[in-house]
């Protein structure tokens, strides 16, 4: 490093004193070149100056007078302000580096408190959101335990429902019974006894005969009445003669009634369902035909029960105005009461209920009901000629 200084010193002292004798023709581009080599060997404006100083003792001080050592030594200045170019412009790039870094670091600095803030922020939000998250978990389980407690307390009231459908038809029973075996026994007698006082007054008074024959008809109505009440409460030929005995009975009234035209095909081994399974197709046989008399409008009724391979199926059909179904059954008020009524009574018996209804074809009930295993077992199903036919 030493011997490329002192070759550095010398080459400047040469350069320099060319430069000198040169006067005004003289070329700086020497001194660049110097300025240069001395940058690249990491050299400082202090030291270039120190080699100005040596050459311009060697070269101008001992030899001239004054007025020309003045005119040396300025150009001379020229030349080495020319040699220190590339270190100060060097310098100078390294000041705007630094002020760039100066910037830069400034701006980091300010990102970085950003920075910091933004993680703050980002921390009280997430605790925030795992505050909401907490809430909602929570509400999840209220919702949870509320939805379970509707299902038990729709459980709860679906088995009030039916304890209250196999009450009424428990009480329909012995309100049947008490009104065949007392009220009209009771009315039987009075009649059995008016006839009595008729025959016995009949050389006396014709007046008091009319009265007995107008009473004796009053009575025999209030008969009549009170049986058709019966029937419609509890068919006693239900528990006596079965399902479809009664069935043709209910419907043979019904046509007589209102003038729709009915008619029933069953078979026989339905017999062999339980009471209960046999007392809730009846009683949705009931219910539908109600409906038809009161909202169908139709001419035509047919009922069917058939042996499926997994079930008893009873449909019944009309051929009257149709109806939206899910409409019907989402209404509030007593218009769905009885379709309502119907399904539950299916389910109560573990059976399934369906209706459909389209314009043009009228509505078709279907009650499915599971057959008894135990009596269904080792006995075939017959098949029977339609009961009742056509009414």
């Amino acid at each position: 490093m030493g011997r490329k200084l002192n070759g550095l010193s010398q080459r400047y002292v040469v350069a320099l004193r060319k430069h000198l004798k040169q006067a005004a023709r003289a070329s700086l581009h020497p001194a660049q070149g110097l300025g240069r080599r001395a940058m690249a060997l990491g050299l400082e404006t202090l030291d270039l100056a120190r080699f100005h100083e040596q050459a311009l003792i060697t070269l101008v001080l001992p030899a001239y007078s004054p007025g020309t050592r003045d005119r040396m030594i300025r150009r001379a200045g020229t030349f080495f302000a020319e040699a220190i170019t590339p270190i100060e412009k060097t310098h100078r790039a390294a000041r705007e580096t630094n002020s760039q870094l100066v910037q830069l670091n400034q701006a980091l600095h300010r990102r970085s408190l950003d920075l910091t803030a933004s993680n703050r922020q980002l921390q009280q939000e997430i605790l925030q959101r795992k505050s909401v998250e907490e809430s909602l978990r929570k509400s999840e389980q209220h919702y949870s335990q509320l939805l379970e407690q509707s299902r038990h307390m729709q459980e709860e009231l679906r088995l009030l429902s039916r304890q209250l459908l196999s009450a009424q038809e428990e009480e329909r029973k012995m309100i049947s019974r008490e009104l065949h075996d007392q009220i009209a026994q009771t009315l039987t007698g009075i009649n059995v006894r008016l006839a009595s006082l008729k025959t016995e007054s009949t050389l006396n008074n014709k007046g008091l005969q009319k009265k007995i024959s107008s009473t004796q008809r009053l009575v025999e109505k209030s008969v009549d009445i009170v049986h058709r009440f019966a029937r419609e409460l509890r068919p006693t030929v239900l528990d006596d003669l079965g399902l479809i005995p009664a069935l043709h009975s209910f419907m043979k009234s019904f046509a007589t009634r209102t003038g729709v035209r009915t008619s029933l095909t069953a078979f026989a081994a339905v017999e062999q369902l339980a009471t209960a399974k046999r007392t809730v197709l009846f009683r949705v046989a009931q219910e539908a035909l109600t409906n038809v008399a009161r909202h169908a409008h139709a001419s035509r009724v047919e009922v069917s029960i058939q042996k499926l391979s997994d079930c008893i199926c009873m449909r019944i059909k009309d051929d009257g105005k149709s109806f939206q179904v899910q409409r019907v059954l989402l209404a509030q008020g007593s218009k769905h009461l009885g379709l309502l009524g119907m399904r539950e009574r299916l389910e109560m018996v573990g059976g399934r209920f369906d209706v459909e209804s389209v314009a043009g074809t009228g509505t078709t009930i279907q009650a499915q009901i599971p057959p008894d295993n135990a009596r269904a077992r080792g006995r075939k199903t017959r098949w029977m000629e339609p009961a009742g036919t056509k009414h």
